[in-house]
């Protein structure tokens, strides 16, 4: 009796700091953007400082994760994770600390821990729940979208009412780190062996696999609509004549949806024996809101409402296939590892980009034609990625 009540402890804890990892994963970035002209005023920062405060973490994703199944291998996912939450919550207190250079010093240690974590979920995801990767990854996704909104909407109200402003606003966000830390720690006394790495195994790789190149084809093509829609629908809707307030409710309401599509995209998916049809859905359901933009911006409410749905969906199928796509937790984590590179490489670039041709153009109306021709090669992509076949390194 004794060991089954322990073992449901440790069941219980290896879940509950399963759901705070994944809490952490998004609030030390999107409290940034609420205080970013504050943030502009108080360093003198240039217009491409701030937007660089942005981009850095994304550019640090794609340089650090394609190394994590390595290192995996070598010490262990448990205390992976473990030395990624010490590193996040290092880099949020430094990003915080009133001199200047530390900024940038935090916000690329907070990188390198994202990187760490975001990769190395899916493995544990594969390892821990393998018969309910889709829950689990809805759930996982659901924690982050309701916890990042949560730190978007609360960073101007802490800055103003805890000492210490903008920075104790984003630093406060170690506390959460600290917790999950306290939580996760029991993991690393587990007795599960760490693969010993041969000469062979470090030559296997998932960058010569067609299907991973799929997957990571993607992810990167959702990263990059969710970026680009982040970065640019405010100044669209604004365009249309939408109130600054009501552009803000809306783009809460964008993330919020992604959460509600973390619930159900497990339901759907269960009953289906593959995910080509969603996945292809879902890319023409982007469609739909790029093109209504294009050629009925009066109801432009509308389609930031359905691209919302679309993202929702894209982002988590995005995750999903990092585990539904791979034969085991250690091709899991190769997976994410070079499908997170290229995506978020990718998202790193596409708002630029999007700035670029409407800079260029003068007008909404290339930039929203482009994202419709990368929406329906999103579609053909998911017929690809969504096959139930899988990768094994």
């Amino acid at each position: 009796m004794r060991t089954a009540n322990e073992g449901t402890a440790r069941r219980v804890l290896m879940i509950a700091g399963f759901l705070l990892i994944a809490a952490n994963l998004r609030a030390a970035l999107t409290s940034v953007g609420p205080l970013v002209e504050t943030i502009r005023a108080d360093l003198g920062l240039t217009g491409g400082q701030v937007g660089f405060i942005g981009t850095l973490p994304l550019l640090t994703f794609a340089v650090v994760s394609p190394q994590v199944p390595r290192l995996a291998r070598r010490v262990g996912t448990d205390r992976m994770l473990w030395t990624a939450l010490a590193v996040l919550a290092a880099g949020i207190v430094l990003r915080s600390v009133p001199v200047d250079a530390l900024l940038w010093v935090g916000t690329v240690l907070l990188g390198i821990a994202i990187a760490i974590c975001n990769v190395l979920m899916p493995s544990l995801i594969k390892r821990d729940f393998p018969t309910r990767v889709s829950a689990a990854t809805g759930v996982y996704t659901a924690v982050m979208g309701i916890v990042a909104a949560l730190a978007a909407g609360l960073a101007v109200p802490l800055a103003g009412a805890l000492p210490g402003g903008w920075r104790t606003s984003l630093g406060c966000w170690a506390g959460l780190v600290l917790i999950a830390l306290a939580v996760w720690t029991p993991q690393l006394v587990r007795r599960r062996p760490v693969a010993r790495v041969t000469g062979a195994e470090r030559i296997t790789t998932p960058w010569r696999s067609l299907l991973a190149w799929e997957c990571a084809a993607f992810m990167a093509l959702s990263a990059a609509g969710f970026y680009t829609a982040m970065a640019w629908y405010p100044s669209i809707l604004r365009s249309n004549g939408t109130s600054e307030t009501a552009a803000g409710w809306l783009m809460f309401a964008y993330q919020l949806i992604g959460v509600v599509m973390s619930i159900v995209m497990p339901i759907a998916l269960g009953r289906l024996r593959d995910q080509r049809a969603v996945a292809a859905a879902s890319g023409v359901l982007a469609l739909v809101g790029y093109l209504g933009l294009l050629l009925v911006p009066g109801l432009a409410v509308l389609w930031v409402l359905v691209t919302g749905f679309a993202a929702g969906a894209l982002f988590f199928l995005a995750l999903a296939f990092f585990s539904l796509r791979a034969a085991d937790p250690r091709s899991s984590a190769a997976l994410a590892g070079m499908g997170q590179s290229i995506g978020y490489l990718v998202a790193a670039v596409g708002p630029t980009l999007f700035g670029v041709l409407h800079d260029a153009t003068g007008g909404w109306r290339v930039p929203l034609a482009v994202m419709v021709g990368v929406a329906a090669v999103h579609s053909l992509i998911g017929l690809r990625a969504g096959r139930d076949a899988h990768v094994k390194v």
